[in-house]
């Protein structure tokens, strides 16, 4: 069953919440954290992202990167911009995008829970940025920034975090320059503390949503102090890492489009004719053309739209990655059409996230950059979660959320 601890966190003051809060460490680019932190003292990406305080071209793996790290998180403290809380709370973050509203427990999850399991993932992670966020949580000995978990919903947590937020003003309440509500309350109450607590220990397993070589980085940290104290009790704040974790009913996936740089030596026609040989096709024209449905991908390539429906038997809708829409594409186009074995390696596709829409698929390729693009009905929760229980892995690129969380709002400290 899985664990939700309270913990002692570290916040900003209110009046500086909406500087120091940044995107994710993961997206964006050095030169991007340089501008968007750019004559702004506050920003926590002088912590997640400490190249930018360093010269230009430096390896930002190298040694100086993370001593700054830890030297600007010590700033940070000294100066009152994040503050230590009193007392061990659970916290409630909320965002809103498009009028919708979602409300995350952010509490500690477990260790163990990733060591043996309970936590469960879906995506592969990479060594070299497991070992990334590893020696940034060495250094800094904190999680600077939580991962994105989900779990089965549970009606009386809901209950008990509907009431709460309909009871207490957010202690921070902003919008960031995306347009994203955020908010944020400090559960305070041990009763409800407890309540929450007690309730979600009968979870019986959390799902990485997004975060997942963060979640990796900071549970094998943690494991790593626990064999190397010989006085390890199983209480140190070392055994528990920062996360959200939003009920599934409240979380929906964006699709997390394809688009190749050549159509591996064939014209647009002989295309069609292959792809005529396992979809059905529909010529739809200039106009946007979304897919409606499981197993049916829309094709954009010279000017046009192409509704494709994959026709009965090219799939397995008995099998959890089968049934996948991305392994679909990946199967009877990526790789048998255009010759495209390995989505991590090719330099032949790029990815694009379903945020910026399909007028961005259509501006890859009028511009020459990119000769054709695929969009994709976006997986469901439950695929996640049925891939997840099964031990899969779902194929790269498959899965896109949003809003991404906010870095910032609270950090916890693993002294």
């Amino acid at each position: 069953m899985a664990i939700l601890k309270a913990f002692k966190g570290l916040r900003p003051p209110v009046e500086i919440v909406k500087d120091l809060a940044s995107r994710p460490y993961d997206v964006l680019n050095s030169d991007e954290a340089r501008e968007e932190a750019k004559g702004n003292p506050y920003s926590l990406l002088h912590i997640i992202k400490p190249e930018i305080d360093l010269p230009y071209g430096l390896d930002i793996h190298t040694r100086p990167v993370y001593e700054m790290a830890r030297e600007n998180f010590i700033m940070f403290k000294s100066n009152g911009w994040l503050k230590p809380d009193t007392k061990e709370n659970l916290y409630i973050y909320a965002q809103t995008m498009n009028g919708k509203t979602q409300y995350g427990i952010v509490g500690c999850a477990g260790v163990t829970d990733y060591m043996n399991g309970v936590i469960r993932k879906h995506e592969l992670t990479r060594k070299d940025k497991e070992e990334d966020r590893m020696k940034h949580v060495r250094i800094t000995n904190a999680n600077m920034e939580p991962v994105f978990f989900t779990y089965p919903a549970v009606r009386e947590i809901d209950e008990i975090v509907s009431k709460f937020v309909s009871s207490n003003a957010p202690v921070y309440d902003f919008t960031s320059d995306d347009g994203i509500g955020h908010h944020f309350w400090v559960i305070e109450d041990n009763s409800i503390i407890s309540a929450i607590t007690r309730l979600f220990a009968k979870v019986p397993a959390t799902y990485v949503a997004d975060g997942h070589h963060r979640t990796a980085a900071a549970a094998l940290v943690g494991n790593e102090k626990k064999n190397n104290n010989p006085a390890h009790k199983g209480n140190e704040e070392y055994n528990y890492f920062l996360a959200v974790h939003f009920p599934d009913n409240q979380l929906s996936i964006i699709d997390y489009n394809r688009v190749v740089k050549d159509l591996n030596g064939l014209t647009k026609e002989q295309l069609l004719e292959k792809l005529g040989k396992v979809f059905v096709i529909e010529e739809k024209g200039r106009e946007i053309c979304k897919p409606s449905k499981l197993h049916n991908f829309s094709l954009y390539t010279e000017g046009k739209w192409y509704s494709l429906s994959a026709k009965p038997g090219t799939y397995n809708d008995s099998d959890p990655i089968g049934v996948l829409d991305v392994t679909i594409l990946s199967k009877l186009v990526l790789d048998e059409i255009l010759d495209i074995k390995d989505l991590r390696t090719s330099n032949r596709i790029d990815f694009v996230g379903g945020i910026r829409g399909l007028g961005e698929l259509m501006k890859r390729v009028d511009s020459g950059e990119m000769k054709a693009a695929f969009a994709l009905y976006p997986v469901s929760m439950k695929q996640l979660i049925d891939i997840a229980d099964s031990g899969n892995i779902m194929p790269p690129k498959t899965t896109w959320f949003e809003p991404k969380l906010r870095s910032g709002l609270v950090v916890h400290s693993l002294e």
